[in-house]
């Protein structure tokens, strides 16, 4: 593993070199960081989506089954709900069920308390499929950060909430057709 400045350079480091030859008035110590989490992010993401893809899921699929599944038994929760925690818009949302609803892997029925309202609930394939789906999910996230120590992990953890806190993302309740948190 390589710590502090003994590195070697990388795509980031070349391109701040370019903008310090071309632009040295500008302040440009954030630029590679935030360029290799980008990188980061787009090379992650899509060892993520194959191990979905590997399941018949697309993330967004993975994320309506996901949620259903950590809430627990009977595993329902009202579509409004679950845009809601998914933090995408109800049409969005609407989408997705009809997917995974036409596949059989969720159901829909009236609610008991109110039958103008929906309960979306996995069904046992749902349940099936998602069980394997985080399984191996959570084992090639473990394998994405192998690179560090567990208190690696933590500090980076911990700086990445302070940031999210910073820039207003961690309560953001904005809803589009962003990528949903995949948790």
């Amino acid at each position: 593993m390589v710590s502090g400045s003994e590195h070697t350079p990388d795509f980031a480091d070349i391109a701040v070199v370019h903008w310090q030859r071309e632009r040295p008035d500008l302040d440009l110590r954030a630029m590679g960081t935030l360029a290799r989490f980008a990188r980061l992010n787009l090379v992650g993401g899509r060892q993520v989506d194959a191990v979905f893809a590997a399941h018949g899921l697309d993330r967004g699929e993975f994320d309506v089954l996901a949620g259903l599944r950590r809430t627990g038994v009977p595993y329902e929760l009202s579509p409004s709900h679950l845009a809601e925690i998914l933090l995408i818009t109800r049409a969005g949302m609407t989408k997705r069920i009809d997917r995974l609803e036409s596949r059989g892997l969720v159901t829909r029925r009236a609610a008991p308390e109110d039958r103008r309202s929906l309960l979306v609930g996995l069904t046992p394939e749902g349940l099936a499929v998602i069980d394997a789906a985080v399984t191996d999910h959570t084992r090639n996230e473990s394998r994405l950060l192998d690179a560090l120590t567990a208190s690696e992990v933590d500090a980076l953890d911990g700086m990445l909430r302070r940031l999210l806190a910073h820039v207003g993302a961690a309560g953001d309740e904005g809803h589009g057709e962003g990528r949903a948190p995949t948790v």
